[in-house]
Parts: C-alpha cells; sequence; structure tokens
C-alpha cells in the first residue's frame, strides 16, 4: 500500500512520484524489485520487499516555474505491506474448484499489463490512445478523434485472457483557444463579441482544460482554466502592484510584453481562485494536446467519429492482431518481472446457431405464422396478434413541413395502423398544430390543454391517448420533448423525423405502428410454441415472472443530473411479450402484484435480468438485489420463497467475434450465434 504526502488526484503526478522513486531507491531500499502501480494507494511486486513498512522522500522540479524554490516540491511516499496474493485460489477457480473468482489476484496480473502503456500513451478508463495509432480525425467543433485499444485481463473457461479491442475517442484539437472558439461556436467573424450565451457555453466546454501560453518565446507556462471573465478584455481591469496601481489586461501585455492583442471585444480565460485570479487573453493560449474531451458529443460528431473509426470485420480483426504485435508484450520488462507470457494468437471457441423462433400473429391475416430469416422479418399479409385502441390523438410539428404534408402524413400512419390490426380513430382529437423549435414545452402543454379542454366538453373521462410529435430538422430536442410528455403531462408519445415523415414508405409506416401498439397496450406478436404445453423451456413450465432492471446514469458532463434506477416485468404469461415499467422505491413488490393481478396466479420462478454491473460489483449486486427480492416476495405472503435466477447482462465488453475464414457466407456472424 501507497500513501503521498502531498496528496494528488492526478494518476499522472503520483506515476511521476513513484518513478523518481524507483530511480533513486529501485536497486537499493526496494531490493532491485520492479514495482507495479496502479497510480493510487496500490503497489504490487514479485516477491518481497526488504521491509514491512519504509518511508521515502523526493523531491520533483517543475519545469515550467521560473522561480526555483516554487518549481521543487518535495513529497513523502510511504509504503507499506498490506498483503500477500497467491495464484493458488485464481488457478483453482479456472479448474472450477472454487466458485468466488478472486478478483483481487485478477486485479494484480492487469495493472501489471497496464504499467507500461500507462506510461506511453494516454489512459482513458480501460483504454489507451496516442496519435501513433494511426490519423487524428477532425470530428467538427474544436474536436478530433484519436485511435487507440482497449485492454482487460479475464477469466474464461479456457484460462485467462487479455481482451484486446480497437477503440477510438475525441480528444481537443491542440490549437489556439481563439480557434477552439470559432469552431466550437461556428463562428466566421472573429470581431464580433461573444454573447452570454456563447460565454456559457465556452465556459462549460473548457472548464478544466490545460492550457499553454505562447507570448512569450523564451517561457511556456501552462495553466488550467477555471472559468471565463463576465466582461471583455478591454473593460478588464485588475491591480499591478502593491501600490494599487490598475489597469486593463489590454495595457498590461502591451507595457509587459509588447503585445499587441487583437481580439479585445473577447473575454479572457480565468485560471486560479475567484480571490486570486489569473486572466489569460485567449490568443496568447493553446490548448496543450492529449487531453480528452469528456463531455456528450452532438449528433454529428458521434456520426464524424464513427465514419473515421468503422471497420469490417476482416479489417478489424487485423488492426487487433497489429495492435498485439505492437505492444510486444514479450519484451514487456514489467510482464517479464512478473512471469506473465502473452500469446499473441486469436484464440478460437466452438460456437452453434440456435434455429429462429416461430413467430403467431392474428388470425384475421393472411399469415398467421412467421419464421424470421437473418434475424428480419416484416408486416406484409400479417396483423398484430392484439391491436391497441386509441380513441383521440393529436398532432404537433416542430419541422419546417407544410401543414398539408403533416395532414397526409398522419393519414398515412394512422391507415397503416388500422390495416396492421390497431383500431385507431381516423380524424384527430384537434387540429394538427405546428410550432416553433424554440417553444417546443409551450406548444405540448397548449396541444394538452386543447384536449383536455375538448374532452371534457365530450363529457369524456379519458385523456389525450397519443401524440405524434415531428421533430424540428436540428437535432437535440427529442429529450426534451420525452420529458415534458411522458414526465410532466403523462401522455404517451411518438416521435418521427421530418426527413421520414415528408416521404413515408410503407415499411416504415409500418415499424412506427408496431412501436405506437405497444406503447398503447398493444401485442405485435408472440411466440409460436407459447400455445403449446411447455413449449418455452424454463418459462412455460410453471407460472414465470421476468424482471429487467437498469440504472440510467446522466451523460459525462451533466452534473446536476441524477441517477435513475428503473424496473419493466412481464406481465401475461405464458406468451412473455406485455411488459410493465416502474420507475420506484419498490418496484419489485408492486410488480409482483401486478402479475398477479394480470394472470390471477402468483409468479412461481422469477427471472431477473440485471444491466449495468460491472465485473467488480457481482458480489455487492447480487447480495443487496437479491435480499429485495426475497423482502418483495416475502411481504406478499409469509413463506413465498420462489426460485430466482439472476442473470447479469453486460454491454461494452469488447469482446469481438470473427470468422475462421473471412468471405465465406456460411462463416459469418449470424443472429442467434451463441458461444459454447
Amino acid at each position: 500500500m501507497v500513501s503521498i504526502n502531498p496528496e494528488s488526484k492526478s494518476r499522472a503526478v503520483n506515476r511521476e512520484v513513484l518513478s523518481e522513486l524507483i530511480k533513486l531507491h529501485g536497486k537499493t531500499s526496494l531490493g532491485g524489485k520492479l514495482p507495479a502501480y496502479d497510480g493510487r494507494k496500490s503497489l504490487y511486486t514479485a516477491g518481497s520487499l526488504p521491509f514491512e513498512s519504509e518511508e521515502f522522500s523526493v523531491t520533483l522540479v517543475d519545469p515550467e516555474k521560473k522561480d526555483k524554490e516554487k518549481a521543487e516540491r518535495e513529497y513523502k511516499i510511504t509504503i507499506r505491506i498490506a498483503g500477500r496474493t497467491d495464484l493458488y485460489h485464481l488457478q483453482q477457480f479456472l479448474k472450477g474448484r472454487q466458485r468466488d473468482m478472486p478478483q483481487e489476484t485478477i486485479q494484480v496480473l492487469d495493472v501489471v499489463l497496464r504499467e507500461s502503456p500507462s506510461w506511453n500513451y494516454v489512459t482513458v478508463s480501460r483504454s489507451f490512445f496516442s496519435t501513433t495509432f494511426g490519423h487524428r480525425g477532425d470530428i467538427g467543433e474544436g474536436l478530433e478523434c484519436w485511435r487507440g485499444y482497449y485492454q482487460s485481463l479475464r477469466p474464461t473457461q479456457m484460462g485467462l485472457s487479455l481482451n484486446i479491442d480497437i477503440s477510438a475517442t475525441s480528444f481537443f484539437k491542440p490549437v489556439t483557444v481563439v480557434q477552439f472558439v470559432l469552431e466550437f461556436l461556428n463562428l466566421r467573424d472573429a470581431s464580433r463579441p461573444l454573447t452570454d450565451r456563447d460565454r456559457v457555453k465556452i465556459k462549460k466546454a473548457l472548464r478544466g482544460v490545460r492550457v499553454e501560453t505562447n507570448h512569450q518565446e523564451d517561457q511556456i507556462r501552462r495553466y488550467k482554466i477555471t472559468g471565463i471573465t463576465p466582461v471583455p478584455m478591454s473593460q478588464l481591469i485588475f491591480p499591478v502592484d502593491e501600490r494599487g496601481t490598475r489597469m486593463s489586461v489590454v495595457q498590461y501585455f502591451m507595457q509587459r510584453y509588447k503585445y499587441n492583442l487583437q481580439y479585445t471585444s473577447w473575454p479572457c480565460l480565468q485560471s486560479g481562485s475567484d480571490a486570486r485570479p489569473v486572466y489569460l487573453p485567449m490568443e496568447a493560449c493553446k490548448i496543450v494536446e492529449g487531453q480528452r474531451y469528456s463531455k456528450k458529443l452532438n449528433d454529428k460528431q458521434v456520426t464524424n467519429i464513427l465514419r473515421a473509426t468503422c471497420q469490417r470485420p476482416q479489417q478489424r480483426e487485423q488492426s487487433i492482431r497489429e495492435m498485439v504485435l505492437h505492444n510486444k508484450y514479450a519484451e514487456d520488462k514489467f510482464a517479464q518481472e512478473f512471469g506473465i507470457n502473452v500469446c499473441s494468437d486469436l484464440v478460437s471457441v466452438p460456437a452453434r446457431v440456435l434455429p429462429p423462433p416461430m413467430l403467431r400473429y392474428h388470425d384475421s391475416g393472411k399469415e398467421k405464422t412467421c419464421a424470421p430469416s437473418v434475424g428480419q422479418w416484416n408486416m406484409i399479409n400479417k396483423k398484430m396478434i392484439n391491436g391497441g385502441i386509441i380513441d383521440n390523438w393529436a398532432c404537433v410539428s416542430f419541422s419546417r413541413m407544410r401543414p398539408e404534408e403533416v395532414y397526409r402524413f398522419c393519414c398515412d400512419l394512422i391507415q397503416m395502423c388500422n390495416m396492421t390490426g390497431m383500431s385507431v380513430n381516423p380524424r384527430p382529437l384537434v387540429d394538427n398544430r405546428s410550432a416553433s423549435p424554440n417553444h417546443i414545452e409551450n406548444a405540448l402543454r397548449d396541444v394538452y390543454r386543447r384536449t383536455t379542454e375538448m374532452l371534457g366538453k365530450q363529457g369524456s373521462e379519458k385523456q389525450l391517448q397519443l401524440l405524434i410529435v415531428i421533430l424540428p430538422e436540428v437535432s437535440g430536442s427529442y429529450g426534451k420533448i420525452k420529458k415534458v410528455c411522458e414526465t410532466d403531462l403523462g401522455i404517451v408519445s411518438q416521435c418521427c423525423l421530418p426527413r421520414h415523415a415528408a416521404r413515408p414508405n410503407k415499411q416504415y409506416l409500418e415499424n412506427v405502428a408496431l412501436k405506437i401498439n405497444v406503447k398503447v397496450g398493444g401485442r405485435n406478436t408472440v411466440l409460436e410454441r407459447a400455445f403449446v404445453r411447455n413449449g418455452i423451456p424454463f418459462v412455460s413450465e410453471v407460472p414465470t415472472i421476468i424482471f429487467g432492471a437498469d440504472v440510467t446514469h446522466p451523460p459525462p458532463g451533466e452534473d446536476s443530473a441524477s441517477s435513475i434506477a428503473a424496473v419493466v416485468a412481464s406481465m401475461d404469461w405464458p406468451e412473455i411479450t406485455k411488459y410493465r415499467g416502474l420507475v420506484s422505491a419498490q418496484p419489485h413488490r408492486e410488480l409482483l402484484i401486478a402479475f398477479r393481478r394480470k394472470t390471477g396466479r402468483r409468479p412461481e420462478r422469477i427471472l431477473f435480468y440485471r444491466d449495468g454491473v460491472s465485473e467488480g460489483q457481482f458480489g455487492h449486486v447480487l447480495l443487496h438485489e437479491m435480499d429485495a427480492i426475497r423482502k418483495a416476495c416475502a411481504s406478499l405472503e409469509e413463506g413465498y420463497m420462489p426460485p430466482v435466477t439472476f442473470v447479469v447482462v453486460q454491454k461494452r465488453h469488447h469482446t469481438r467475434l470473427f470468422p475462421e475464414v473471412h468471405g465465406r457466407r456460411d462463416m459469418t456472424d449470424k443472429s442467434g450465434n451463441i458461444l459454447l
């Protein structure tokens, strides 16, 4: 265990401190050991150190500071033996003789294999990035994408496997701050003052970003941006000496550095605290290379980064092989120190393709059953097995579509809903409404008010059942529309892109109709085997409820948002096609009650799918959530303890499957492919 004083949150600084320690004491006090360090509190060595606890002192010099006293900083490092890890339990686990995974042992080996790339590349979570891995691509608004690779050590049935995958992420372009602002705000005229809205956007984007000054040829200093000044630099006045002499930033740079500032109507960057601020003109600063952009990308940037990194399977496999060779694990000094050997070949695993299930549709359609092909099927000659009923609906358009185009689209969509098995009133409750994208919430609330008044006049206690929303041409409003409709007003909404609504084809209308049917309580299809006794293995034998749970976290940079836990559960047995969702403090209990109310029977088996759990959280989640499920069952009836199957579903695992022979149609990764 390692403790560094003064503490630093930066892994890079901590690594520099440990590097200096190893340089000074590696061959003496550390007994010649080459340790692997995680950048925080854990330090691992292959074998025992010659002490139980020892304190060291090292001094780091900041080359960017002229004052020697301020440039030098002393650190005290305390190394204490916290425990010893052996490989015996890992071997027993891999052989299937031990149930509990020795997570700590795997973590040690993972840290060892990550030590060299942590020094050589930019580290982002479990991935490493560098400009040496390929061409950096411009993705717009002052950002670029860097290529890299994901690396993780995983226990598998074949032993320990090193999971390597090609990766890419967004970085700030190493350009002047002025150029970044022009690109970020999409400005052509740099002479115009920035608005308050512009300032807020820049502050949010650049807060925490490191910049280096370029107004002094003989000295480059680095600062971390903490904010943006509220006034332009021509009006920004500050004291320059102990006598209280004050001057503007423009005057100061001219007098001190003979530097004539050009963008005087723009604000300054601010570094340091509000009590002791450092003002930096944007044109005198350049963004330091290698800084990841951690906030949410817009749709255009996502498209650009996908376009820059998208590869066919054969190319991706080749890129992974080249990355493994590039890393030279056989020559890695840390792997050699700990006796780790990494095979450079991909692993071959057996697999089989499950046959697709037969689907059942309504008997009134020409085709009552359907066998999906290559994971695809359509609604031609078929009708929904349970069509929903919509008596009142409305439409609001935030697009530039003409009213007659909106009317025609609504007619086509409602006609398709009725053709595929639903029962929908052909006339809207109120006339279609067009509104500006700048007044989304007001328009939605106005439509809701008008429809509520209309239903009240008709003496109906129902509310609006469906609101068709045609989105603006500019992306970014979907989340707001859904929040207002589903959360604030409590109405079902169906959003449509204007490029599809303006020229809808039959396939698009069918797909939207299927979505609407499920939203209003209908069912599109069920499994044919659900109507056969014990037709669906595990599920059909006894009344079974299937849960799905996830925790949705806010996107990067959205500090004010909170994480939301949601649970859905099947409400029909044995078909298992109708689900009810719930966001609640006790969702398990309420959904169990709803299942019994719908089916007339209590679940005799629970199948629980849990998303969003990392490997290190398995034990914690299983302990707490299984306990919550048991308590929910016990609260319904004393002694009620149905068997529970808890399944963790993982995304973003970076496991890539490739055929042994590329180019053969029978060797492609098909739908239903299952690894054995």
